[in-house]
């Protein structure tokens, strides 16, 4: 009987939900969960709408790591970070001490974008992609106004409605024409914009950051048009990339994310990946429903019970109040028209490929009552 643990690297949603999973089928098989955070339990998604909830950041988190590892019957080995995996010898290695494991999975999430901005106060350009940088992030809005975020996409739309809800006022920069450009239909995209905009949001689209300054108390920003603009906090909202650095390094197959078929499996034997830095199936989804579909499957698998993910068609709540919005992008290199039908901030977009499929929408306002109706019309993604 082996009894190496399984080992979980990574203590964001994706690790966690697969542990609570796992625990509810298997209560006897070690489980030890490395991570690189302190190991507070939190939703992520719940960031960019907690200054409009009045949620404080010391509130966000539902569990520290002692009360995971109680709830999980686990061992959570917290600040540590995996310096290699040893797949020949069924181990992974933290400065030169061995784990051995029976089952490796690879949770390790996503990091932030970059952008290659010049100037001297380019490091001071802030991005939220967990609890630890939300907190950072809090803390410099402490006392500030202006606010200049950096991307038109989801994280930043939603940061934007969320600023303006307590008073900051807002710049968007972003290249797109609009804002969730691949998101979302032009017509739903410009409501959105439109709507920010009377509430607050200044908007500077099809430009970029070329260099960021600091100028005494100010941040000078010039923009690739030559524009400046003056800014107290920068919150850079352009993407994220998954992390696949550690798989890489021992030899798993990576592509965008972490190759993965439908059963989570890597290229190597007895290694697993899910959430944001696995690649399913040629799909990279950074979002929470494929992810928690992704903990289920894993979970039977690990539990004994082989079992591959399928993705039904999961729509994406954009949480931007000041203009509600669910959607269902349109598979990418479909071919297909949008139809749009309904008045004022109320729009239905359906997406009907060249056979009279519908493969996506984008509801606004009322028509968001629709979504479960819409969803069911849906093809599966796999």
């Amino acid at each position: 009987m082996n009894t190496s643990p399984i080992i979980i690297i990574g203590s964001g949603l994706a690790g966690y939900m697969l542990a609570k999973e796992f625990r509810q089928l298997d209560k006897i098989t070690p489980l030890h969960i490395i991570t690189a955070s302190d190991g507070r339990f939190y939703s992520k998604p719940l960031l960019s709408t907690a200054l409009t909830n009045s949620k404080h950041p010391d509130n966000l988190a539902i569990a520290d790591a002692a009360t995971m590892a109680t709830q999980l019957d686990a061992t959570i080995q917290t600040s540590t970070t995996v310096s290699a995996i040893k797949s020949d010898e069924n181990c992974i290695v933290i400065q030169q001490e061995k784990i051995n494991y029976q089952k490796l999975i690879l949770a390790c999430g996503a990091e932030t974008i970059k952008l290659p901005i010049k100037g001297d106060a380019n490091k001071d350009i802030l991005a939220v992609n967990d609890l630890t940088s939300y907190i950072a992030f809090h803390k410099a809005l402490n006392g500030k106004k202006r606010i200049v975020i950096l991307g038109a996409g989801l994280v930043g739309c939603e940061f934007a409605n969320d600023l303006i809800n307590v008073g900051h006022e807002v710049t968007v920069v972003a290249p797109a024409k609009f804002p969730l450009d691949s998101f979302l239909p032009e017509k739903i995209a410009l409501l959105l914009q439109q709507t920010l905009t009377e509430n607050g949001v200044n908007w500077h689209l099809q430009q970029t950051v070329d260099t960021v300054n600091r100028i005494k108390q100010d941040y000078e920003i010039t923009l690739s048009s030559g524009q400046k603009l003056n800014a107290d906090v920068i919150l850079s909202a352009v993407g994220l990339q998954p992390n696949n650095s550690l798989a890489k390094q021992a030899g798993i197959r990576v592509n965008r994310g972490i190759n993965v078929n439908r059963f989570l499996e890597t290229s190597i034997n007895n290694i697993y990946a899910l959430g944001d830095c696995a690649e399913v199936n040629s799909l990279v989804l950074l979002y929470v429903a494929p992810l928690l579909t992704c903990a289920r499957a894993l979970a039977k698998t690990l539990a004994g019970q082989a079992t591959p993910v399928s993705y039904a068609a999961m729509p994406i709540v954009i949480k931007t109040p000041a203009c509600p919005i669910v959607a269902v992008p349109q598979p990418r290199d479909t071919e297909g028209e949008w139809l749009i039908m309904g008045s004022d901030k109320n729009l239905t977009a359906l997406f009907y490929d060249k056979n009279n499929q519908l493969r996506g929408f984008a509801l606004t306002g009322k028509a968001t009552s629709e979504k479960l109706a819409l969803q069911k019309q849906l093809p599966p993604m796999f």
